[in-house]
């Protein structure tokens, strides 16, 4: 953990965060994912505020106490974590790095997300919009196997080519 002459900034914070993993897809920070919203350290303490990816997203207090946890062992002054889900999250905010990493990791990033579709639609959408590329040999059509995964915000696909089954990321 990176020691600090005093109490850390909120610039130094976003890096500390960096290091917070996914419970759930344990390849990506929680800043990758874009659920951490905002810093804020002032002279009553230090706020981090976050999004969770769904409103019913089983790892949201995993989340919560990882990050209190990395704020107290970096230093920040009365850390605290609030939660907002306005606006709801969106896979756009996941960073580009992000995608790169899930592809490597076997799992289909999310393409661009419609301009007018609700995210609580494309979330229980049963049929994808499009085509998902195969995160291990690139072909571009798959079959979708479950419109849901081991989380919502996934689901289950399958490679003809290379005969590999894996996770996509939905476009929320």
């Amino acid at each position: 953990m990176v020691a600090f002459a005093g109490a850390p900034t909120a610039e130094a914070l976003w890096d500390v965060l960096a290091t917070v993993l996914d419970p759930e897809v344990p390849v990506l920070s929680v800043v990758d994912l874009g659920i951490v919203r905002n810093i804020r350290v002032d002279a009553t303490g230090t706020e981090v505020t976050v999004t969770p990816t769904y409103s019913g997203c089983p790892a949201i207090q995993v989340i919560e106490r990882d990050i209190q946890s990395a704020l107290e062992r970096a230093g920040a002054f009365a850390p605290r974590i609030r939660t907002v889900f306005a606006p709801a999250w969106t896979s756009d905010w996941i960073n580009p790095a992000a995608r790169e990493k899930l592809r490597a990791y076997g799992i289909a990033p999310p393409g661009p997300r419609a301009a007018t579709a609700d995210p609580l639609v494309q979330l229980l959408k049963r049929t994808p919009l499009a085509d998902v590329p195969c995160p291990y040999c690139g072909a571009a059509h798959t079959e979708l196997r479950s419109a849901f995964g081991p989380t919502a915000c996934k689901s289950i696909r399958y490679c003809p080519s290379c005969l590999q089954p894996f996770e996509a990321f939905k476009s929320i």
